[in-house]
């Protein structure tokens, strides 16, 4: 591993070693976990976490660490938040907001030739697979599911250009694992961002913008009031 790539992973274990916990005197009633998609702009307090919490006048505990995924092996750091899994805190949750896959095809086969690993993710019935059984494991709990899926590329210069045919093809089997259970809701952000519109992404053309994470958080909030 490149030094480069080990202070990366130390900033973002020191992160998530910050993560939210349960306010003292407050019985929170919603989660997030995931990958960076939810835990950007959270040091600036305008995360989709935060834009929820806002929307909603309510607390939102946020356990997202950035560059997590669902399969990960290592125990430390995956007990630090890089299993988007072991992000879970024990609590009387109504709502868990959840993310992840898009690591897992982007750093384990660069979004190429990914079938195999698309295929432990999730089956394309939706039934089986990493993502599955964290969502059963979460809907065990009596907590309902809100999935948030990711920003596409606006065709301007994003690195991730080329993941948008497995991006689709994670989110169809998603979409079918949500037909199976009425607990689990999948916010689609595929048409979110209108081709060549950068105002929808950082600068890093990956990560939403804080326009974007209002946006999101703001449709998370309607299926939350609306179920």
């Amino acid at each position: 591993m490149s030094l480069l790539r080990c202070l990366i992973l130390s900033c973002l274990l020191l992160l998530s070693a910050c993560g939210d916990t349960v306010p003292a005197g407050q019985s929170p009633r919603i989660l997030a976990m995931g990958d960076s998609l939810l835990a950007w702009h959270s040091l600036a307090g305008k995360s989709i976490p935060d834009m929820v919490a806002r929307e909603l006048q309510e607390p939102v505990v946020d356990r997202s660490v950035s560059a997590a995924r669902i399969i990960y092996k290592l125990p430390v750091s995956g007990a630090a938040g890089m299993n988007i899994r072991k992000q879970y805190t024990s609590g009387e949750w109504d709502w868990v907001i959840v993310n992840g896959g898009g690591n897992d095809l982007w750093f384990g086969c660069g979004c190429f030739a990914c079938d195999r690993k698309m295929d432990k993710l999730i089956s394309s019935d939706g039934r089986s697979g990493a993502i599955p059984a964290m969502l059963s494991d979460l809907r065990a709990t009596g907590a309902r599911i809100i999935y948030v899926g990711y920003l596409r590329s606006p065709g301007a210069g994003s690195l991730i250009e080329h993941c948008r045919d497995e991006g689709d093809e994670l989110e169809t089997r998603i979409t079918r694992l949500a037909e199976l259970d009425a607990g689990i809701f999948f916010l689609s952000n595929r048409d979110l961002v209108p081709h060549g519109d950068r105002s929808y992404h950082a600068p890093d053309m990956i990560h939403p913008s804080v326009k974007a994470s209002g946006e999101i958080g703001r449709k998370v909030a309607e299926i939350i009031r609306a179920n």
